[in-house]
């Protein structure tokens, strides 16, 4: 079976930058999963933070925001607590104006607050499902319970044994996330270094009412979050434990930890966890994402390394991988994304 462009992986980065190239090229989705977005794109925090993350990825952020579409964006702030002086993008207030925004907040236990205005929710599966329908309205298709264990360059072009199909296309996308390494390995091509880290959120409860306008309150220092969510509160403690590429699942010790730490800093006195789970955030070392492909292996296209901020750009890092891959200008300075950085170190 042949296309131009076999996509490996159906999170977000896959089915979006598939539809991108779906008005351009024939393009088939493999997931080796039974569903999509089953693992980081379905257990991402959902936040639009322009404040967050290295200057690449504020870019992308930024260049998102008007491709997200009516209805995927609402208004949440994002309050900062702590050494706020270093974050762009940000009004630094006083701590009655800070525990206005959030009244839950301990007096006395930070001396420093910011908000930042322009923070939004995110309605990911709904934004993922229009990739999937802008994707097929195009032509182009989903093998789903595929997972690719072969992988080699002939003259025509790539072989993808993908599930029981092989499958011959012109260009690879590599989009799998965590197992983005061990796809590039099948091909031959070097690993890049990028290591999944899991990321752990609890929905908690207690006694005190919660404020469904409060923002999403986080530690400059990556200690930890906490956002109204229903009658409950998200929380997390901004964990990034190592693990091997697979399906996460919360520890116990840090639903506790961040239950605790949630309970230090606010008087929501959480006593109960109504459910948990877990996430891989893949990073590059630079924690910059990784898009483009290696010089001695052309055809493969690298689009990972997201981290915690895959949904938030994906937008704009679709359209950016798309326009290489079609050999068009982007507005990121290639170096910037190539995954050759990181090689050479």
């Amino acid at each position: 079976m042949g296309y131009d462009v076999v996509v490996v992986g159906g999170g977000m980065a896959g089915v979006s930058v598939a539809a991108e190239l779906a008005a351009h090229r024939s393009v088939v989705v493999v997931e080796a999963e039974a569903e999509l977005a089953w693992h980081s794109t379905g257990r991402s925090a959902a936040l639009y933070a322009p404040s967050y993350g290295g200057p690449v990825v504020r870019a992308l952020t930024a260049a998102s925001a008007p491709l997200f579409g009516d209805g995927v964006l609402s208004p949440r702030p994002m309050l900062w607590v702590g050494e706020v002086g270093g974050l762009d993008g940000v009004e630094e207030l006083t701590e009655a104006a800070a525990r206005e925004l959030c009244p839950v907040l301990r007096p006395g236990r930070f001396d420093r607050f910011a908000v930042d205005a322009g923070t939004m929710d995110i309605d990911v599966m709904g934004l993922h499902q229009r990739y999937v329908q802008r994707l097929r309205a195009a032509g182009g298709e989903i093998r789903r319970g595929a997972p690719v264990t072969a992988l080699r360059r002939d003259g025509q072009g790539w072989r993808v044994t993908a599930g029981t199909e092989e499958i011959v296309a012109g260009t690879v996308v590599n989009a799998a996330g965590a197992w983005v390494d061990r796809i590039a390995g099948l091909a031959g091509v070097p690993a890049l270094g990028l290591r999944p880290l899991r990321r752990t959120i609890a929905i908690a409860t207690g006694p005190t009412p919660v404020g469904q306008g409060w923002p999403l309150v986080a530690d400059v220092g990556d200690t930890f979050y906490f956002r109204p969510e229903g009658p409950g509160v998200l929380v997390s403690p901004a964990d990034e434990t190592p693990v091997d590429p697979g399906d996460a699942k919360p520890d116990d010790l840090d639903i506790a930890l961040a239950v605790d730490r949630v309970n230090e800093v606010t008087t929501l006195g959480l006593r109960s966890v109504r459910t948990a789970w877990a996430g891989l955030r893949t990073f590059a070392p630079d924690r910059e994402p990784v898009v483009g492909e290696l010089p001695d292996h052309p055809g493969l296209t690298f689009l990972a390394g997201q981290g915690g901020y895959g949904i938030q750009m994906a937008p704009a890092l679709a359209v950016t991988a798309a326009r290489l891959i079609l050999g068009q200008p982007i507005d990121t300075a290639p170096e910037l994304l190539s995954p050759a950085r990181l090689l050479l170190g």
